[in-house]
């Protein structure tokens, strides 16, 4: 499904209200992470060393897609990642990026989310893989990410945190939290134990059933844009 990009204004503050809900969960602390939406023109950002509970509207970055500025504001030195992502995914429309606890843990394993329960098909398949480490703002880290998250909403990046997409904001912050109660779930699971996996016939099967799951058969995805 192709994104239905929407201008710049309704994006930014989508995108403000996206980056403060995530900080008032605690998701994002302090500035590390960051938040995109995608737009006509590229996509918002939010600026480098920015803070959920002090930025506006005014104070995101404009990026087109090929890295051009369209502002005077200093986007995130993970820009280029989230270019990659809205290059490669034309059904995201806004990202998430951040160090939540327990998705940084297990990223900090270099592991992956396994299929140790069902609502991982939420994020697409079997699995959340993990990207391998490089350092944060390269081209790499876009090239990495990009692919670790092909076919997915979803990836871990070692030794980092975690990212997420979505056809709208909405969507992007519900499976932000649910990584995170995932990733804490599994490494309580573990610490307990091994946990044991589910087969991929059992996943399938949990696949099938999300899709009649929701309000009047809309199944696991929304594709409307939330600003």
């Amino acid at each position: 499904m192709t994104a239905q990009a929407v201008t710049e204004q309704p994006a930014r503050h989508a995108a403000v209200r996206l980056y403060r809900r995530l900080g008032r969960l605690g998701l994002i602390a302090g500035s590390a992470g960051n938040v995109s939406v995608r737009t006509d023109r590229g996509m918002v950002i939010t600026p480098s060393g920015g803070w959920p509970d002090t930025i506006d509207a005014a104070g995101l970055a404009g990026v087109t897609l090929d890295g051009v500025a369209t502002n005077t504001v200093t986007p995130s030195s993970e820009w280029a990642m989230h270019a990659a992502i809205y290059r490669a995914s034309p059904e995201a429309n806004a990202i998430v990026h951040t160090h939540a606890d327990a998705c940084t843990a297990l990223s900090c394993l270099n592991r992956g989310l396994p299929a140790f329960h069902y609502m991982v098909v939420r994020f697409g398949g079997e699995d959340v893989r993990c990207a391998p480490y490089t350092t944060f703002g390269t081209p790499e880290l876009a090239t990495l990410a990009a692919e670790a998250i092909a076919g997915r909403s979803a990836c871990l990046l070692a030794n980092h945190g975690m990212l997420v997409h979505g056809s709208d904001t909405d969507q992007a912050l519900e499976r932000a939290v649910l990584l995170e109660t995932l990733c804490r779930q599994y490494l309580l699971a573990c610490a307990a134990g091994t946990p044991r996996l589910l087969t991929a016939q059992e996943m399938a099967d949990a696949q099938r059933r999300f899709t009649t799951y929701g309000p009047a058969g809309q199944g696991v995805v929304g594709t409307k844009m939330s600003v």
